[in-house]
């Protein structure tokens, strides 16, 4: 309990009995006109506890907190360091190009957008319960906002990655029909010239043709030239239209 209530405070035993050792969720208590606000610091990526933070009305109005000073300005600054952590993910939406980037927000938003929905559910209740502090309202609304904002960047990366990975996918499967298309012309070539292959194997034949000691070597090199340029437009016709890579 020494590790959540901050030195010097003065808080009702009705509350103070109530706070464990951990912050627990976020939520309000209320006592004989004191107002506690139990938060949570913006989680840490990769990180799954929850550090906590009070924030304390007392019944004349003031406000102090065991982060951010004194007055009701700790609960902006509060909601500044979840605003600041929203606009760092949104830039890093903007900047996505693969579907790991758009992966890498959700992981880390999802859990920052949790934690604001909940602190939003708090100042609500806060807000209810001290119907006489209009300074809550502007609060209130504030986490409203940023709720909002979350939410809209939690769309906007699950869109992204949805996006990222239905275009890899089709870039896969015109990919498998350009292979496709390229392996049915090689298996047409196979079949045209695999019985002649396989005959003139087995049967070894070397056919007398008089060009074996007239002009040598030339008709060899003639022969492997026509050879290769035919190998090369068979290739050039066989990857017309292959993926790049």
């Amino acid at each position: 309990m020494k590790n959540l209530i901050p030195h010097g405070w003065q808080l009702p035993d009705a509350i103070a009995n109530r706070l464990g050792e951990q912050a627990g969720r976020q939520r309000i208590m209320t006592h004989d006109h004191h107002l506690l606000i139990v938060g949570h610091e913006p989680p840490r990526p990769g990180d799954p506890e929850r550090r906590g933070r009070l924030f304390w009305r007392r019944p004349d109005g003031q406000w102090d907190s065991s982060a951010n000073g004194a007055g009701v300005g700790a609960l902006l600054r509060h909601l500044d360091e979840f605003a600041k952590r929203v606009d760092v993910l949104e830039d890093r939406i903007h900047a996505a190009d693969e579907a790991d980037d758009y992966f890498a927000v959700l992981r880390e938003g999802t859990p920052l957008v949790r934690t604001i929905r909940n602190l939003h559910l708090a100042l609500q209740q806060a807000r209810e319960a001290a119907d006489d502090d209009r300074d809550l309202i502007t609060i209130r609304d504030r986490a409203t906002d940023l709720e909002r904002a979350g939410e809209l960047l939690l769309s906007d990366a699950q869109q992204g990655l949805d996006y990222t990975t239905a275009k890899r996918s089709e870039e896969a499967a015109r990919n498998g029909e350009i292979l496709a298309r390229a392996g049915h012309r090689l298996n047409l070539l196979a079949a045209l010239f695999l019985p002649l292959t396989a005959i003139a194997s087995v049967f070894g034949m070397q056919v007398e043709h008089g060009l074996e000691h007239r002009w040598a070597p030339y008709p060899f090199w003639i022969v492997l030239c026509v050879g290769l340029a035919v190998g090369v437009a068979v290739k050039a016709m066989l990857g017309r239209g292959a993926p790049r890579t």
